[in-house]
């Protein structure tokens, strides 16, 4: 079982912690984290963009001018997509990006993030983090008490609103509850800080 150090707000190393083997020893797999952050971004677009065909164009409906004698290119509306303000051709239309994905795959992409932190010394314990009042000040001593210069850092706590609020105006800096990590937020942070309730949480729910 990988074991870390334990530390408090202020920084201080408290003790030690064994971590579930099964969750945060997991051998890393690069390519089911691939898949899995693909996934995410793509079922987070909306495909809500759209064009119009020359047959959705307003106007249009006279032939501009008739077939032969003018000595121009014959034409039959003005809504073409060779004329200004006509259609378009092949343009995007509503449709959804929806990936699947199955759920070992997901939890192992999950766990392999997690266990990549472990062996590269980028995971911290916490005893607890908790804030009496939303205060962007108290998270910004944490960092500065863990050193962690300019990284960008995850909070995974218990679902502590003060610390989602008092994180949310730092740039490079997110707090979450355990039940919104993620695999994005977990490759896109430096750092990442966990408070040993949701670490019980994590392994109860992923081992």
């Amino acid at each position: 079982m990988p074991t870390v150090d334990l530390y408090n707000q202020s920084g201080v190393k408290t003790g030690t912690i064994e971590l579930n083997d099964a969750v945060f020893g997991v051998e890393v797999n690069d390519a089911v984290m691939h898949l899995a952050v693909v996934r995410q971004l793509a079922n987070e677009r909306l495909g809500t963009h759209a064009t119009k065909t020359r047959g959705m164009v307003r106007g249009g409906g006279r032939k501009p001018w008739k077939q032969k004698g003018t000595g121009r290119a014959r034409s039959g509306s003005t809504r073409s997509p060779l004329w200004v303000g006509g259609g378009t051709v092949f343009g995007p239309s509503p449709r959804s990006y929806y990936k699947a994905m199955p759920r070992k795959a997901r939890r192992l992409a999950v766990k392999s993030a997690l266990s990549a932190k472990v062996n590269e010394s980028e995971l911290y314990i916490l005893e607890e983090l908790t804030l009496a009042a939303p205060k962007t000040k108290e998270v910004l001593n944490i960092l500065n008490n863990f050193n962690v210069g300019d990284a960008k850092v995850l909070f995974i706590t218990e679902g502590d609103v003060n610390v989602e609020l008092s994180a949310r105006n730092i740039q490079g800096v997110k707090a979450t509850s355990n039940e919104g990590i993620n695999i994005f937020d977990l490759l896109h942070y430096d750092k990442l800080f966990i408070t040993k309730g949701a670490v019980a949480k994590i392994e109860e729910v992923l081992g």
